[in-house]
């Protein structure tokens, strides 16, 4: 067994191989960039080593600076973790010349499921199903049309070497598939430099569902059962569950079974996976092979009880499978949320920045821990007061729970997400929370279109509808009344001007554009208790009791006997006076008053935010890369203004309106803030 290995990347990944590392007793490597001196897996490993400048390609894609870090320290193995070097077949050949072990499958693995095209080609070979289409490279958009015709709309036109979305159209006639074929031999050319391009028949409803594999180098390899990851926005994975709750048990044996024959024929070594796509009447094709650990990995450790990464380190080191096929368990419902910086309420944009607070709901399943199950996991590689560069990805953590069924693994879910304080950045915790909630996704009836059929407008707070709003009112009530309870009981109050807790309260819901609503209600202290009350909200009455602080951004408690988790902080960016109350994803700001205050309240004018049409605002922190215009241009609607770019993404603003350009105000090279203004027309 290795006593040292060094860990190729960064962030939650980097985290999750040294917690296992440890209760291995290896000693662990980091390397970082300057961006990362701060971070959080820096400071978990033994030793770090710096591998240069920010952007990832002058650092974690340097491999010749992670093999010269590998010498320094003396580090026997690499784990290359997910993204970055991982599926690299010259990193892992290099690993191999060097003698270091790659904690991943041989380099001819790699090669030979890297490419899309030979893939395909060698799962035929395996006897494993493959989707109806012509792989070999097309010569041009007409012959494109003919293999269409051939093989029957719908078809989807992929590159070759594509990936996150790129060089990829459905078509469904022949229009479609001339002009998709050379827009993604474009895309291809551009984003890859490779600009082949296959055509393969278009499932309809289909679900993304895949099988992880674990192979040795004793030719034995054995399926964990599958993921479910058919939520997805833009094709990446949102939520993933384990098991799927659509596949049948044959259906299930059938997938591993043809997953493990695919593995064998590469002579795959280390952890893998599969990935099919399933119909609507569980005809499942193979997409493609990831040869590395997946993101959702923690999702099949759950249900199976095994260590991943532990298991990857003992077949690096040469040792055999611990298990064989007929000792693989599926116990309970697993689910995990991926927990990224961005807005969803302006269309899912980067946020970066600092970590204000980072209190994530209160663990009781660790990483690399397969003994205690049943409950809630936090994978993350930041720290409360901790960055969220713009250099690499947008997440921030994964959240996992595992119930003893489907219901209660989405009732855990929803609890945890109440109780995950994330404040500095945005993040998407309203949208994973109206996913849990949504009444198809619960039922289990959904495909890889679900965020695109049921939110392809974007994603807007009247999105997350609340089961029972009243219960957000009582809630504001209640904190409000113990504030005032705690502030009466102070001593030393002049007589005749002391606090008083008083009764009855109007909670005012403030709306953006002055539409405020007015809600009486009445607190009563209940029987005595300290951290209760009952709260009339017309005709509904609420008992509350909680033991959480005052000053506590999270709430725990009950409300008519029935826990709750919600998120309640004094002050918004508007209003220092106002409460902010979150619950189930839903959010509403609130002013507690006097019936009097409240009275004199509704005669205040509204006012209005001031108009910044002439203004062309930055939608999201990031880095200005390009000015395209001058003071005193005339500029036309939809013309280039500037180009952001922020976590792998390049945003460009475009014009709203005919106009003439008065002042630049900001540079190029210049980090933005939101709504920070760039151009100003006159």
């Amino acid at each position: 067994m290795f006593t040292k290995i060094l860990i190729a990347n960064r962030g939650e990944i980097a985290c999750r191989v040294i917690a296992t590392a440890k209760k291995m007793g290896i000693k662990t490597v980091a390397v970082y960039s300057d961006a990362d001196k701060e971070a959080r897996h820096v400071a978990l490993a033994d030793e770090a080593v710096n591998i240069g400048p920010a952007p990832s390609r002058e650092s974690y894609l340097q491999a010749e600076k992670i093999i010269a870090a590998c010498k320094q320290t003396g580090a026997q193995a690499v784990h290359p973790g997910y993204g970055f070097l991982s599926e690299n077949e010259a990193f892992a050949k290099r690993c191999e010349d060097e003698g270091i072990a790659f904690i991943g499958p041989k380099a001819h693995s790699i090669a030979a499921m890297g490419d899309k095209i030979a893939s395909k080609k060698l799962a035929n070979e395996a006897k494993v199903n493959t989707i109806p289409g012509y792989n070999d490279a097309i010569a041009g958009p007409e012959q494109a049309v003919e293999i269409a015709k051939g093989i029957g709309y719908p078809v989807m036109i992929k590159a070759s070497a594509g990936g996150g979305g790129k060089g990829l159209r459905v078509a469904f006639n022949d229009k479609e598939a001339f002009e998709g074929f050379s827009s993604c031999q474009n895309e291809a050319r551009n984003s890859f430099g490779d600009d082949r391009i296959f055509i393969e028949k278009f499932v309809q409803e289909p679900r993304h569902i895949e099988i992880q594999v674990l192979g040795d180098s004793h030719g034995n390899v054995i399926y964990l059962n599958e993921r479910e990851c058919s939520i997805q926005r833009r094709h990446q994975k949102v939520i993933e569950e384990a098991p799927s709750p659509f596949i049948s048990d044959a259906t299930r044996k059938a997938m591993g079974e043809q997953a493990v024959q695919l593995a064998k024929a590469v002579k795959y070594q280390s952890a893998g996976t599969v990935e099919f796509v399933v119909g609507k009447d569980q005809d499942f094709y193979f997409l493609e092979m990831n040869t590395r650990l997946q993101v959702e990995h923690p999702v099949t450790e759950c249900i199976t009880g095994l260590d991943l990464v532990e298991l990857m380190i003992r077949v690096a080191a040469g040792e055999k499978l611990p298990l064989t096929q007929a000792d693989v368990k599926r116990d309970g419902w697993a689910i995990e949320c991926r927990i990224n910086a961005e807005d969803p309420f302006r269309n899912f944009l980067p946020s970066t920045g600092r970590l204000v607070r980072f209190a994530p709901p209160e663990q009781n399943m660790w990483q690399s821990d397969t003994e205690h199950l049943q409950g809630v996991r936090v994978d993350t590689g930041v720290q409360d007061g901790g960055e969220i560069p713009m250099f690499y990805d947008s997440m921030i953590a994964k959240l996992i729970v595992h119930g003893k069924d489907r219901n209660d693994a989405i009732a855990k879910m929803r609890e945890a997400l109440n109780g995950f304080v994330i404040r500095g950045v945005s993040s998407n915790i309203p949208f994973q929370a109206a996913l849990l909630a949504h009444p198809k996704f619960v039922s289990g009836d959904f495909n890889t279109g679900f965020i695109a059929e049921h939110y392809g407008k974007g994603f807007a707070a009247e999105d997350v509808p609340h089961d029972d709003p009243s219960m957000l009112v009582a809630l504001a009530a209640f904190v409000r009344r113990k504030s005032r309870e705690r502030a009466a009981g102070i001593s030393g109050q002049l007589p005749g001007y002391a606090v008083e807790a008083g009764k009855d309260y109007v909670v005012v819901s403030l709306d953006a554009k002055g539409n405020n609503s007015y809600t009486a209600v009445h607190v009563d202290e209940f029987e005595g208790e300290t951290g209760s009350a009952r709260v009339l909200v017309g005709a509904s009455s609420y008992v509350i009791r909680s033991k959480s602080r005052l000053n506590d951004i999270a709430i725990t408690g009950t409300a008519n006997g029935k826990a709750f988790t919600a998120q309640v902080e004094r002050g918004t960016p508007k209003n220092p006076l106002a409460l902010r109350v979150q619950h189930n994803g839903t959010r509403i700001d609130a002013l507690v008053m006097s019936p009097r205050m409240a009275e004199l309240h509704k005669l205040m004018p509204h006012k209005a935010p001031p108009d910044m049409s002439r203004f062309v605002l930055s939608p999201m922190p990031g880095l200005l890369v390009e000015v395209a215009v001058v003071p005193g241009q005339k500029v036309q609607a939809g013309e280039r203004v500037a180009v952001i770019e922020a976590m792998k993404m390049e945003n460009v603003l475009f014009a709203a309106a005919d106009g003439v350009v008065g002042k630049v105000m900001a540079a190029k090279g210049e980090s933005l803030s939101v709504d920070q203004a760039i151009v100003e027309f006159v």
